[in-house]
């Protein structure tokens, strides 16, 4: 009896194993497409208009830089000025020795002498006008000699500016170096090198803005008012001189200048910057589109960024919907499922 009731009870085990795997089967490849499956948010792409804004380093310069010193060497007798004093269009500034040109004024005073003599002399025939004309021509040379020896005897500035440099004292002869250099401050100019791609897009009196490091978030304006002809061959940069008002003199040579061009707008998408990934091992950008529940690998180009966004100049179209978070672990093809 105990044998009999064994074989009944046997297949029923058996057929309850079975049900029981097969259940445990559909369980885990159940639980194996949730896990393939990923949950993702997405942005949708939209298209407004982006500054077309490009940003170039550069450094402030004078607008003028003049180097004092005479024509040739000789001993300094006074200096006028220091460094940070500021002169006017004119001013003495140094005088050199004088011994030649007191020289010179005696020499020409003496051959205004013998001219007037000489003219009273032809007047009465006395001489012919080939010796008037040499007496003449003698007291020409002298006086032009004797005025180069004049503005090389006291030393005036050519502009209204400020001393930036004095390299002798009084007493000393001067040689290769100036003893003065006189910069003008209003205004100032920065030079820029610009990308050879906006060559055609920077013009004469394009207004721009300039920031510098030293200032902080200050914001000057300037124009461009010089644009140089030739490109350089290895940087495929082109120089841009820009001028920028300077009436308070808070802006100085040697600052460390960034400089702001608006080249007009452009509709272009607009994108977070979490959806934008860096490829490893090259400068490549790119996302992941969300189509038909699989994310897409798309390759992007990017423009400006605009505080917590970036212009995408090449890659995506209005409308397109880019996964922002999720991202990770994802590849090409892999399904995923948008949350809100």
């Amino acid at each position: 009896m105990i044998q009999k009731s064994l074989l009944r009870i046997t297949p029923l085990l058996a057929a309850a194993l079975l049900a029981s795997c097969g259940g445990s089967d559909r369980s885990a490849s159940s639980e194996n497409e949730a896990a393939k499956t990923k949950k993702v948010r997405v942005e949708t792409v939209q298209v407004v208009p982006v500054n077309q804004d490009a940003t170039f380093t550069a450094t402030v310069e004078a607008d003028k830089v003049n180097n004092i010193a005479p024509a040739m060497g000789g001993r300094i007798r006074k200096i006028y000025v220091d460094v940070g004093s500021q002169v006017r269009q004119g001013q003495a500034v140094v005088a050199m020795d004088a011994a030649t040109f007191s020289q010179q004024k005696t020499q020409v005073a003496t051959l205004k002498r013998d001219y007037e003599r000489y003219k009273e002399l032809f007047e009465v025939g006395g001489i012919s006008k080939q010796q008037l004309d040499q007496a003449r021509t003698q007291l020409d040379v002298a006086e032009t000699a004797l005025a180069n020896l004049g503005e090389n005897t006291t030393l005036t500035s050519p502009v209204s500016g400020v001393v930036t440099a004095r390299n002798y004292d009084p007493g000393d002869v001067a040689g290769q170096l100036p003893i003065l250099t006189i910069e003008t401050m209003n205004p100032v100019k920065v030079k820029v090198n610009v990308s050879e791609s906006f060559y055609s897009r920077v013009e004469n009196g394009m207004p721009v803005e300039v920031q510098v490091d030293a200032l902080g978030s200050e914001t000057f304006k300037g124009k461009v008012s010089l644009i140089y002809p030739t490109l350089d061959p290895v940087s495929h940069t082109f120089p841009v001189e820009i001028t920028v008002a300077n009436a308070n003199q808070r802006l100085r040579p040697g600052m460390f200048a960034r400089v702001k061009m608006n080249f007009g707008t452009h509709d272009r998408p607009l994108l977070s910057d979490r959806a934008v990934l860096k490829q490893v091992g090259s400068n490549d950008r790119y996302v992941f589109v969300e189509k038909d529940g699989k994310a897409v690998y798309t390759l992007v180009q990017l423009g400006v960024r605009l505080e917590d966004k970036y212009e995408i100049v090449s890659g995506l179209q209005a409308g397109d919907k880019v996964i922002v978070e999720g991202q990770s672990g994802l590849v090409d093809g892999t399904e995923v499922e948008v949350i809100k």
